[in-house]
């Protein structure tokens, strides 16, 4: 247990709170070999979802498991989607350069691992959030799960979430954002639900790729 606590920049108190464990468990559980018990092993697996069970009571194995069980998510839905009962997801970590565009293409880069999420529609990815301006919808470390979409402005569904790439001046931007109609001709608006951040208007030719965001996973930890 130490080596993922490491691993994950975890503490005694913040795995004792986050658990529900007895205070004092994992020092005595660690001079004693880390025997931590059946019903404790069992409370940090179910916060700890990519920690392996086999690993984590016998120590041998790989430590994370190389697919990571999800059983809640927000989902987005329209009415006409239909679920599947589960589908394993693969999740990516986006590079600064490339967005989006990298990981649609033909050959796309290796997911770093896969979400297992059961009755969702049908959808394609996820990928990590970064930031606050979708803040508290999204939190930096979220993680959205996209279907690929059309980005002809007269497939958008208005005020629906996107994961969106975009270049403006040779500069590029990935973002998740509401997407509204703007004032402006050939341009779609792109809005924060955090307040602090005003809208955008960008052209719509400048979007390079766009997906709808379909669920969301949210992890509450303590710092």
């Amino acid at each position: 247990m130490d080596l993922y606590m490491a691993a994950k920049g975890l503490n005694d108190n913040q795995v004792t709170v986050s658990a529900g464990l007895s205070v004092g468990l994992l020092g005595n559980a660690r001079k004693g070999g880390f025997d931590l018990g059946k019903k404790s092993v069992e409370k940090i697996l179910s916060i700890y979802q990519d920690l392996d069970r086999v690993w984590l009571i016998t120590g041998s194995g790989k430590m994370f498991k190389s697919t990571v069980d999800i059983k809640s998510t927000e989902t987005f839905q329209l009415q006409t989607d239909r679920k599947l009962e589960s589908q394993d997801v693969p999740l990516y970590e986006l590079t600064a350069t490339a967005g989006i565009a990298e990981i649609f293409g033909d050959s796309p880069a290796d997911p770093v691992d896969l979400l297992r999420v059961p009755n969702l529609p049908p959808v394609d990815g996820a990928v990590y959030v970064r930031g606050d301006s979708m803040s508290p919808l999204l939190k930096s470390g979220d993680i959205v799960i996209y279907k690929k979409f059309s980005p002809a402005p007269d497939a958008i569904l208005w005020g629906q979430i996107y994961l969106l790439s975009y270049t403006i001046a040779g500069d590029a931007f990935t973002v998740v954002k509401f997407i509204k109609r703007s004032p402006l001709d050939g341009h779609i608006r792109l809005v924060s639900a955090n307040d602090f951040y005003d809208p955008v208007d960008i052209p719509a030719d400048s979007v390079t790729a766009i997906a709808l965001v379909k669920a969301s996973v949210t992890f509450h930890a303590l710092e």
